[in-house]
């Protein structure tokens, strides 16, 4: 099992993984909710985010490359009729790290293949900017 999740009234649920770590989910404002916690599909988009960094990561480690911080800025467009997500933008900021412009284009590539990506590329338009 990977999570059990409870719906808690108020258009809110809570998600308990089996680490035991919890995550709470709001309904956004713009669909009837208060928005005070990431909504189901914000966790979409910054799963996508998450998943790239943990492929680079991997991918990193796996070559010796030095790797510092990376922060990555999402956002999430939503489409209605049927409401969904419509596009995510990803933008990312490498910071620190200075690695040549064959190994960046590795390690983008590397990202841009994580799971999350493979699973949403035909049903959202997923959009990068890199610094």
């Amino acid at each position: 099992m990977t999570a059990t999740v409870i719906y808690s009234g108020k258009l809110r649920t809570e998600a308990t993984h089996s680490s035991g770590e919890k995550i709470v989910t709001d309904a956004p404002k713009d669909n009837k909710g208060s928005g005070e916690h990431f909504s189901p599909t914000d966790l979409v988009a910054t799963s996508l985010a998450s998943c790239f960094l943990t492929i680079v990561g991997i991918y990193c480690q796996e070559r010796e490359i030095p790797l510092s911080e990376i922060r990555i800025d999402v956002e999430k467009i939503m489409a209605a009729n049927p409401r969904r997500i419509a596009q995510i933008n990803l933008g990312v900021d490498f910071m620190k790290n200075e690695w040549d412009e064959t190994t960046r284009k590795k390690i983008i590539a590397a990202g841009k293949a994580c799971p999350v990506a493979a699973t949403l590329e035909h049903q959202v338009l997923i959009e990068y900017t890199f610094k």
